[in-house]
Formats: structure tokens, C-alpha cells, sequence
């Protein structure tokens, strides 16, 4: 007996409701509940079973044998390469080059293994042509054009290929299910198949994902939670270089991240990224500093800019680019407070050069430096960098990894470095580099701050 039943889900975070209400609770946003029907059985139906409890200790381990993209940064961000049987989610904005770097990835792989392409969104011809485009001759590539989930992974069953490519997630349906395509139901449904498939067959599977309006994965949290990797691909349309995050990953760590430059013939990797996000100019200006930041095993040096002028309106304008917001309004609290300014009349904009995004606390004191030294006019010390976490009492703080960050800066060829007071730090380094150690923010500013 089959009892019929429907509920209520949110299209952006996936809330359930029993009944309609205009307005989601969870997520505020309006009209986007739809209603999805569901079928109970009455009774408890138990399959049998093979499978069964085992000793853990009985567990064999041998090493997995990774599968290496055509690119060793791609690798790195993903732990050493694609895991056999592995489901990864690659999540951006329409553009962004995910089909790219994807096609780039299965032009590699092709050579020496089966690869299945499944486009749900573009035809055979238009895949094509972007093939040729990048120069790809992807022979040995197989390619589908369907969004029937139940087709494809029939046709799946039948090819038997090494690895899987849909995309995207939002572009494929199960017939079962009486919703469209993108809708929560259908994202969880197929990405839930296209799970199972991966593990039993062990084929190894990426399913592309579009983000909304907020820079979230489209569709309901869970996705997230039932692969097994979420690379973020991040970039400004602007720019020609994008960012590959791992925000998740079972087979590795999460803190890694790579840089590309989308050229003619696709995306090429940028082994030291930190002349990307750097100033063009050698003169240094009011309002400019330098900091470095840690992402995994990279550490990249990075430009902070700020512009303070007056303002007549009664709220002065904050804005931050690329670092947190209630950051940057804690450091202009901090600097009203312990040092003595006041911005009450003045608006402030800062911005981490080239679209780079980091809120790591490291950030803080270069942050504090270039509206210091805008407000004042002030010009800072060439070539010099400013690592520190600014505590609520103007101190200094110790941040992690402080000499990588310092050994990078010395390659690009800074000559001091404003760090926390009391840093251990090799003679080494010291003998390489001029270090100014301060315990205030107050102190830095005196230190390394001179006039036009």
C-alpha cells in the first residue's frame, strides 16, 4: 500500500515545510517553496543482503592509485589527484571556465583511460568546437548530449568508462520525479545515483555545479555533504586569472588552493602567484602595503590598498573588498580607540588587489598600515611588508607559518618586514631581511611611516 503524501521545499537552502508559506524561515527569501509530491509504503520492506559487518582490524589498506590531471597545481588542490570511485563537485559561475579546465582535464586523462563526457547543457557540435578552440584533439574522448538521468546511466552501464563528466548537476532530471530539472528533489536525486554508481562501478565522477546570486552552490546544502570534493572555481570576469579552492575534500586537506590564466588555448597554471596580485608600480604610495598570506603550502604576497576622504552624509560609507567586512570595521574601531583617529567623517574603501579573497587574521595590520597611512598622507617605507593579528587592545599579535610568509617576501625582493614583538624567527632570515618588531599597532605606525 502506497500512502501519498507532498511537502513544501525552499529552491536556495532546501528548508521542508508541510505546508506553503510565502517566505522561507530559514533563508528569507521569498516565493521559493515548491511543492513536491512523496510515497510512503506501509510496512517495512528489508531487502536481503550480502553485505555485512566486518573487523576493522581485518580492513586490508593499499594505496590508492591516483589518477594525475594535466596540470600538477590541479593536483595539489585536490590531494595528490582524482581518487578511483570518487565523487567531486566542481562549483562556479556561469563562464567562470569549469567546462574548460574540465575538457582540459579529459583531454589529458582520454590517453590512457576511458573517459565519458555527459553534456546536459550544450550539444555534441558546441562541445566540439570548443575543443578545437583549445586545441584539444580528444580522440579517444566519448561524448553524450542528454539530461535523462536514467539514459545516461544506462549508457554508463554499458560503456563501463574509467571516468564520468556531467555537466552540469542543475541540467539533468530523474523521470521519476515530478519536478524539473534544477529543482532540490531532482539535484539531491541524481547527485544521490550518480553517488551510487560511482562507488560500485568505481568509476571516477565530476558533476559541475552552477552558483546563485549569493556565490552558494544552487540547490540544497546536502549536495555538499554527499560528495566526496568541492573545488570553488573563483575568479572576476575582469581578470583572466581564477582561483581553484577545495572547500571539502575526504582525500585530502582543504586549505590548498591554485591560481590560472585563462588564455587562448584554455587555462594555464600559475606556480607563483603573488606577482598577480601585486602592484605594477615600484613607487610606493599613500594608502599601499603589502601582506602575505598563507593558503596551504603557497604563500602569496598580496597588495592592500585604502582610500579614506570626507564625506557630507551623516553615515560614512565602509566598504572592504576581498576581506571581511566586520574586520575592517574592527580595525577602524580599534584604530579610533587605542591610536586616536577619527573617521566619523570620512568614508573608507579597502580593497585586496586582483580580486584575491582571504580572512585570515595576518591581513589585520596591513589593513590597519594603508588606512593609517591614507588618512595621514603619509607615504610607508619602501619595500616592506606587514605581518600581524591586531588585538582589541592595539597589540600585536603572532599569526601561524610567519617565516614561509617572510622567506616568500624575500624572493620578491622586500627589505623589512613589520612583525609581532617577540617572534621566533632564525638568524637566517634576519641576516636576509631588516625585521622591525612592534608590540602596538601604535609602534608600527611610528616605525614605518614616513612623511611625502
Amino acid at each position: 500500500m502506497v500512502k501519498v503524501t507532498s511537502k513544501w521545499t525552499c529552491q536556495e537552502c532546501g528548508y521542508i515545510s508541510s505546508a506553503y508559506v510565502g517566505k522561507c524561515p530559514e533563508c528569507n527569501s521569498w516565493g521559493s517553496l515548491i511543492e513536491e509530491v512523496i510515497s510512503k509504503r506501509a510496512g517495512k520492506v528489508i531487502e536481503e543482503s550480502e553485505n555485512d559487518f566486518s573487523l576493522l582490524q581485518d580492513v586490508n589498506l593499499t594505496e590508492i592509485k591516483r589518477s594525475k590531471s594535466f596540470d600538477k597545481e590541479l593536483d595539489i588542490v585536490l590531494g595528490g589527484g582524482f581518487v578511483p570511485g570518487s565523487l567531486t563537485l566542481l562549483a562556479g559561475e556561469p563562464g567562470i571556465g569549469k567546462s574548460t579546465i574540465l575538457l582540459q582535464v579529459t583531454d589529458h586523462l582520454s590517453t590512457k583511460l576511458k573517459v565519458a563526457y555527459v553534456s546536459a547543457e550544450e550539444s555534441v557540435y558546441q562541445v566540439k568546437l570548443r575543443a578545437q578552440r583549445l586545441g584539444l584533439s580528444s580522440e579517444n574522448l566519448l561524448i553524450l548530449a542528454e539530461n535523462n538521468l536514467e539514459v545516461i546511466l544506462s549508457l554508463v552501464e554499458k560503456v563501463k568508462p574509467d571516468f564520468l563528466i556531467v555537466d552540469s548537476i542543475q541540467a539533468i532530471y530523474h523521470p521519476e520525479i515530478e519536478s524539473s530539472s534544477g529543482n532540490v528533489s531532482q539535484v539531491k536525486e541524481c547527485a544521490n545515483k550518480l553517488l551510487r554508481i560511482a562507488k560500485d562501478k568505481n568509476i571516477t565522477t565530476i558533476i559541475v555545479g552552477h552558483v546563485n546570486k549569493d556565490g552558494l552552490i544552487a540547490g540544497p546544502k546536502v549536495l555538499e555533504h554527499i560528495v566526496d570534493t568541492v573545488l570553488y572555481f573563483e575568479g572576476e570576469k575582469f581578470h583572466n586569472f581564477r582561483i581553484l579552492r577545495a572547500t571539502k575534500n575526504r582525500f585530502g586537506c582543504t586549505d590548498e588552493l591554485a591560481v590560472f590564466e585563462m588564455k587562448e588555448k584554455g587555462l594555464n597554471s600559475i606556480s607563483n602567484p603573488s606577482f598577480l596580485f601585486m602592484s605594477q608600480s615600484q613607487d610606493p604610495v599613500p594608502g599601499s602595503t603589502y601582506c602575505a598570506l598563507s593558503e596551504g603550502t603557497k604563500t602569496i604576497v598580496a597588495e592592500v590598498q585604502a582610500l579614506v576622504g570626507g564625506t557630507s552624509y551623516v553615515s560614512p560609507r565602509r566598504v572592504a573588498n576581498g576581506m571581511d567586512y566586520n574586520r575592517v570595521l574592527q580595525i577602524i574601531a580599534i584604530l579610533e580607540r587605542r591610536v586616536g583617529f577619527n573617521f566619523s567623517k570620512h568614508d573608507l574603501f579597502v580593497n585586496l588587489v586582483g580580486g584575491l579573497t582571504c580572512d585570515e587574521p595576518a591581513l589585520d595590520l596591513s589593513i590597519a598600515m594603508s588606512i593609517v597611512s591614507c588618512k595621514q598622507d603619509v607615504i610607508p617605507i619602501k619595500r616592506t611588508l606587514y605581518i600581524g593579528e591586531i588585538g582589541l587592545t592595539g597589540e600585536i599579535r603572532q599569526v601561524n607559518q610567519i617565516e614561509n610568509r617572510i622567506k616568500e617576501g624575500i624572493k620578491l625582493g622586500f627589505e623589512r618586514v613589520v612583525i609581532p614583538d617577540g617572534t621566533d624567527i632564525q638568524n637566517k632570515i634576519r641576516k636576509e631581511i631588516e625585521v622591525i618588531e612592534c608590540k602596538k599597532i601604535l609602534d608600527a605606525i611610528r616605525t614605518s611611516l614616513t612623511t611625502p
